[in-house]
């Protein structure tokens, strides 16, 4: 079990750089979670394709659903206080630090390419390369 970042999710599902990793990792440990904020930022990322006519809203449409459906029974709430005291100890975002607060309260990995969570967290957080 591990948790994964809005990021990864996109990997896996927008073909690019990081897909083939995304996707690896899928094979090796398939129970992902996520914080419920994932989906907003999934959201968000998914926004940036439709603008720039990468992809239409059939397509975000389904891959919001695909990616639902990955981490169905997975999205939890993170601590508030946990997430403050985060911020109050780094130079990271609360949002980021969602990301970071579930891995702790499950203590296991998060997996993310944000290299400041990598370099504030590393025996918490590891790249999707070492994922």
């Amino acid at each position: 079990m591990i948790v994964v970042d809005s990021n990864i999710v996109a990997y896996l599902y927008l073909p690019g750089d990081y897909t083939a990793q995304a996707e690896a990792l899928l094979q090796r440990d398939p129970d992902w979670m996520a914080p419920l904020l994932w989906r907003s930022e999934f959201r968000n990322i998914l926004a940036g394709y439709m603008r720039r006519r990468e992809i239409t809203f059939d397509v975000a449409r389904n891959l919001q659903l695909e990616a639902e459906s990955l981490l169905a029974g997975a999205e939890y709430e993170v601590d508030s206080r946990l997430v403050l005291e985060l911020v109050r100890d780094s130079n990271c975002s609360a949002y980021d630090f969602e990301f970071i607060a579930l891995a702790l309260t499950f203590g296991i990995k998060l997996v993310t390419m944000d290299a400041k969570l990598l370099k504030a967290f590393p025996k918490h957080a590891v790249a999707l390369s070492d994922g």
